[in-house]
């Protein structure tokens, strides 16, 4: 008998093998995209990226506090301007992803991302919960926050990353049809690869992120939930370090995902200069936005060359 308050997942054990495996392929990585070298004959491909949430995290959740929005705010006004102050120091790319609503409510700080040179990408209308939301509303929603990032910047965002890392149903079908070249969402790898769909492969470039190269498991704070920061920024630090030390060992990426109100704290920003201070110390780095590494993994898709495994990796198979 399960214990008191645990709950079991709609009898699982008795789904067909037909039932549990459409789930598995429903959305599969397909072919990893790890090129034969990288531009310039670098070594090791890093792709920074922040989150730039600020104030939606708590509108999504009907959550209209002072306070509350005040801790969101501070990723506008504090972390931002330090974030783009440090790239500009070290010289190195970004990819910025951003709900809509966000870029509305500071719209100088997202043109500031695209004229400092910076990649800026779709992260949803409000950071709403897709999971809960129907194929109408989710494309409604995605189609809107691509249009008004357009017509804020100028430039078409060509990149995708889910609100949460999450992927409803039909989250897949929209990024195809509204004509995304890459998604940042999902977790199978830690080198580019194809994504698949039910077999088939859709041509849709995957930079895949994990909650271990991302800074909010480590340092977020709820006040009446059960998040509470439980590592040093310096121990977090030494884990980034370990995962570029390794990517940089195998030849393949380095992708990290930051958010400007969680990392942009005096405390934590010195932790991505250190981290940058160890970077640029190795030789043969490229830089690189999300969109840049996408454009160089895409180059797989239509070559007669295997893709290049990681060392002691196996090989991908769709």
């Amino acid at each position: 008998m399960p214990p008191e308050g645990f709950s079991l997942p709609a009898e699982s054990w008795r789904w067909p093998e037909s039932t549990w495996r459409g789930h598995v392929d429903a959305v599969r990585a397909g072919r990893c995209l790890l090129p034969d070298s990288w531009p310039d004959g670098a070594r090791v491909a890093v792709a920074l990226s922040f989150d730039s949430d600020h104030e939606t995290i708590p509108l999504r959740d009907g959550e209209t506090s002072p306070g509350r929005l005040a801790q969101g705010e501070y990723g506008a006004r504090a972390g931002a301007p330090r974030i783009l102050r440090l790239l500009a120091h070290y010289g190195v790319p970004a990819t910025f992803f951003i709900p809509a609503v966000s870029a509305l409510l500071h719209p100088e700080e997202a043109r500031a991302y695209t004229r400092d040179g910076h990649e800026l990408a779709v992260h949803g209308w409000i950071h709403e919960r897709n999971m809960l939301l129907d194929h109408n509303d989710e494309r409604e929603l995605t189609a809107r926050a691509l249009d008004t990032l357009t017509t804020l910047t100028g430039q078409r965002p060509v990149g995708i990353r889910t609100p949460s890392w999450d992927f409803s149903e039909s989250t897949l079908d929209i990024m195809l049809e509204l004509g995304f070249a890459y998604d940042s969402s999902l977790m199978a790898d830690d080198e580019p690869y194809e994504i698949v769909a039910g077999g088939r492969p859709t041509g849709l470039v995957e930079i895949p992120v994990d909650w271990i190269r991302d800074d909010a498991p480590y340092f977020t704070m709820d006040r009446y939930g059960s998040a509470r920061p439980y590592s040093r920024p310096r121990d977090v630090g030494e884990i980034w370090r370990d995962e570029f030390d390794a990517a940089y060992r195998d030849g393949g990426v380095f992708q990290l995902t930051l958010h400007p109100h969680v990392i942009g704290h005096r405390s934590r920003l010195v932790v991505l200069r250190e981290l940058l201070d160890h970077i640029t110390a190795h030789r043969d780095v490229w830089f690189a936005t999300h969109a840049q590494l996408a454009d160089a993994a895409r180059g797989m898709l239509h070559s007669s060359t295997p893709s290049r495994p990681a060392p002691d990796a196996p090989e991908h198979t769709p």
